[in-house]
């Protein structure tokens, strides 16, 4: 599938606030915890359980996510199919996107039960 100017624009103007609990909840399903969330989004964009919270209470879009996000140089290594959308396929005009999909596929491999060291990507040696 590709990806539209409208439909980076809807996903920028989410509100993460309101899309955290669904994560959550799904992860709680599958035997995960709050912590193993917070540390994958750590991870990924930098962002420690008090910057985190900010975010929720201010209730921050996905484009302010991102824009205060310091994403991990390893993000690259995130590849697959999201939502239909194939992360490393998403051309660059839609980075937000792309990040989006990439922090979903970071909690579908959790909530799938693959261990933390190969979710938190490392750089092969």
């Amino acid at each position: 599938m590709k990806v539209t100017a409208e439909k980076n624009e809807k996903v920028a103007n989410m509100i993460f606030a309101s899309i955290y609990p669904l994560y959550l909840n799904r992860l709680e399903k599958n035997g995960r915890t709050k912590e193993e969330l917070n540390q994958v989004i750590k991870w990924f964009t930098g962002f420690d359980q008090d910057a985190l919270q900010e975010l929720i209470d201010t209730k921050a879009t996905f484009r302010t996510f991102f824009q205060k996000a310091k994403i991990h140089p390893n993000a690259n290594l995130i590849k697959g199919v999201v939502c239909g959308y194939r992360i490393e396929e998403i051309e660059d005009e839609f980075e937000l996107y792309r990040q989006c999909r990439r922090l979903e596929k970071l909690i579908d491999e959790l909530a799938r039960g693959r261990k933390m060291e190969k979710i938190l990507r490392e750089a092969k040696k």
